[in-house]
């Protein structure tokens, strides 16, 4: 049975439809790597209470070593569990699949018995294969349930994938929404081009995943030009790791976007130069010095210092900061404390974790 678009809760597509926060949901883990049930219900919580409009799981953040340990029915499980008790509000709630078609349908299959909306494919296992080869992959995840694209950074496994590419995938019915996520100006102009000459740009909505540029996707107009029309697109919200932590503060700066969008007027210059700023704190939490290799453990960092982690655990063992990240961390933690939501975290932990 297949999920169609159509199919999903009207409060829920309207909320994806509209823009909303959806932070890709970390992993809690105890010392010895096991899955650590109470912090991660915490976790699912404090997202929540922050006012997101859903959560994304199963994805980079979660870490896709859980498909490996057994954890990812049971992580699934626990966000949609959690997330319900917790809250009548309407979530858009994503799952991140992965692998080769057979294991990617069959993770979808799992997060839509679940209760899961969207899947956002990933599609790193695919490198070297044709664009047509991926366009069939996305298909036959499509015929499970609404899909989520994902232009993924090269720099964590990604594949570069021109505007061709984008122009097919947008052209899939079941194709709800793009994540663009490549870390790159050229490259994310590439996925609205491929939406415009699909004629698609009323019906797949954009989030941002360029963690780098959160405040200008969000803010700017990205007119685009094909055969002679002009089509004026934009990001509606944001599927980020980044808004994984300081996450009230992420719900706070995108109802202030939106807000600054609808009144139709020039958007305020301090509202644009938190760009910047933004982009300092992602600098550190992402471990842009070294590559991107502690990009999960500095979000865990910061999770941990609050007090919603114990630990910054990861399912590799090889995964931790990296030289020099925690004194990042200290420091855009002090430069941009107001950018932190350590107040909200420390009024309500004990309810959190109870």
């Amino acid at each position: 049975m297949t999920l169609r678009i159509q199919d999903l809760p009207a409060d829920v597509l309207a909320s994806l439809r509209a823009g909303t926060v959806i932070p890709a949901h970390p992993l809690a883990l105890t010392e010895d790597r096991q899955f650590n049930r109470k912090r991660q219900r915490a976790l699912t919580r404090y997202y929540v209470d922050a006012g997101v409009g859903g959560l994304a799981v199963g994805v980079h953040t979660t870490q896709f070593a859980i498909r490996d340990t057994g954890l990812y029915r049971p992580v699934l499980t626990a966000a949609m569990e959690d997330a319900r008790a917790w809250t009548d509000r309407p979530l858009v709630m994503v799952a991140g699949v992965a692998g080769l078609t057979q294991q990617a349908v069959a993770e979808a299959t799992i997060a839509r018995d679940i209760g899961y909306h969207a899947a956002l494919v990933s599609m790193g296992a695919l490198k070297g294969m044709s664009s047509a080869q991926m366009i069939a992959h996305c298909r036959a995840v499509a015929e499970v349930m609404p899909i989520i694209g994902f232009y993924m950074q090269t720099a964590v496994g990604g594949i570069v994938l021109d505007a061709a590419f984008w122009e097919e995938f947008a052209r899939i019915e079941n194709a709800v929404a793009i994540k663009v996520a490549p870390f790159h100006r050229y490259r994310s102009l590439d996925v609205m081009h491929g939406i415009v000459a699909a004629g698609a740009e009323d019906r797949i909505t954009l989030y941002t995943g360029n963690d780098d540029h959160i405040v200008a996707d969000l803010t700017l107009p990205f007119a685009i030009r094909h055969q002679g029309r002009e089509v004026t697109l934009r990001f509606r919200g944001g599927l980020l790791g980044h808004w994984s932590v300081w996450t009230k503060a992420a719900v706070d700066l995108l109802d202030r976007i939106h807000a600054a969008i609808a009144d139709g007027g020039p958007v305020p210059q301090d509202l644009l130069a938190l760009d910047a700023r933004v982009t300092d704190c992602n600098a550190a939490f992402f471990d842009v010095a070294n590559n991107f290799h502690g990009c999960i453990a500095g979000c865990h960092e910061i999770l941990r210092r609050q007090g919603l982690l114990q630990g910054i655990w990861c399912l590799d063992p090889a995964e931790g900061l990296s030289p020099g990240q925690a004194e990042e961390l200290t420091r855009v933690s002090q430069d941009h404390a107001d950018l932190a939501d350590d107040a909200f975290v420390r009024a309500n932990l004990e309810r959190w974790l109870a």
